[in-house]
């Protein structure tokens, strides 16, 4: 399945290997304009921004697309991917914690976020 990666952030190699592919260019930077909110949106600016991101899935030749961001645009989104035959897809992922003690002995946690597989956006 070709699945676009319509976060604002890099696929992992597990999702790539999944079947997910970044945007590139001018499709990334207008990817992430209308992702990045930095004022309250209204309802039109919502649709109008959905509009875009779907319309640059489709001219990718999307099957599906890895979604997530702001919470007030992801519904709408959903429902856009959905009517023109995309799949919204959430990444599911388990948080790995890893210990590394360095020389002076202090101790480093880091959080590792490994991608487990899909969740598929509900549609009722």
């Amino acid at each position: 399945m070709k699945i676009v990666n319509l976060t604002q952030h890099q696929a992992t190699a597990e999702q790539m290997a999944a079947g997910v592919f970044n945007l590139e260019g001018i499709a990334m930077n207008t990817l992430k304009q209308n992702l990045t909110f930095t004022e309250i949106p209204s309802r039109e600016e919502i649709i109008n921004r959905v509009n875009i991101i779907v319309g640059i899935a489709l001219a990718n030749g999307a099957e599906a697309a890895m979604i997530g961001g702001a919470p007030y645009l992801m519904p709408v989104l959903e429902q856009a991917l959905y009517k023109y035959g995309i799949t919204p897809l959430y990444s599911f992922t388990q948080r790995e914690t890893v210990e590394k003690v360095g020389e002076n002995g202090e101790v480093v946690k880091t959080a590792v976020f490994r991608h487990i597989g899909f969740v598929e956006a509900v549609k009722l």
